[in-house]
């Protein structure tokens, strides 16, 4: 069984359907990629796995339905969702953003039990612990939102566009935290990504969006061979 699976989902935004019969897996340990255009469905989709756009279809995880499941009730199960933009709170410290990652699970436990592992992989964070978080590089946000989402130790984590207005540098860390996740704590990972290249290589499977349907799907490595894929997203 799946650790998560979409089955004929649609979704709108009022009277406009932005997800068309969308079908996707992922497995327990798994890390896949979501690319496509602008408009395609990427970021949908994953409001669509967390619950914060109007859907239909079946959305499961774990073997549990998410049906009528609020946003939170969704993340207490174990999905962790660090949105396009971040969604830091930027007047607040880098601690105190990384205690909110630590709510859905019981915020003091949770963080004593989870900090000293998150720091492990950002450890430039314990430092900056009382500094303002919209005070930050972009990178550093960037960082920081992965980390806020990782204290609450989620099963799945859901990226999207991480390496949005990032030097190439800071991208390919970022990737490498991600991938060094997978490897070490067994985490699975769904990326929304329009850096293709990055996103090919760091995954096991992709799924291409055009206008809100699945247009192409396979290994990343087929796809990287994909005639449509590399004209139209690798540039060659």
């Amino acid at each position: 069984m799946p650790l998560l699976e979409l089955s004929g989902v649609e979704a709108r935004y009022g009277p406009i359907k932005a997800l068309h019969d969308v079908t996707l897996t992922l497995d327990d340990g798994e890390v896949v990629a979501l690319l496509g255009a602008n408009g395609a469905g990427k970021t949908t989709t994953l409001r669509a796995i967390s619950g914060t756009v109007r859907r239909s279809g079946n959305v499961s995880f774990g073997g549990r339905s998410l049906g009528r499941r609020s946003p939170e009730s969704i993340a207490k199960l174990g999905i962790a969702h660090v949105p396009e933009g971040r969604g830091l709170f930027p007047e607040l410290t880098v601690w105190e953003n990384l205690r909110m990652g630590a709510y859905v699970r019981g915020e003091r436990k949770t963080i004593r039990a989870e900090a000293p592992r998150v720091l492990g992989y950002f450890p430039w964070l314990e430092e900056r612990k009382t500094q303002q978080a919209g005070t930050l590089s972009g990178g550093e946000q960037q960082m920081l939102a992965l980390a806020r989402a990782l204290v609450s130790r989620p099963r799945l984590l859901m990226l999207d566009e991480p390496s949005l207005g990032l030097a190439p540098t800071i991208v390919a860390e970022i990737f490498r935290i991600v991938r060094e996740l997978n490897t070490e704590d067994g985490l699975s990972v769904l990326v929304v990504e329009q850096n293709a290249k990055i996103a090919l290589e760091s995954s096991a499977r992709a799924y291409v969006l055009e206008v809100g349907r699945v247009a192409v799907e396979g290994a990343s490595a087929e796809l990287e061979r994909h005639e449509g894929v590399r004209k139209s997203y690798l540039g060659y």
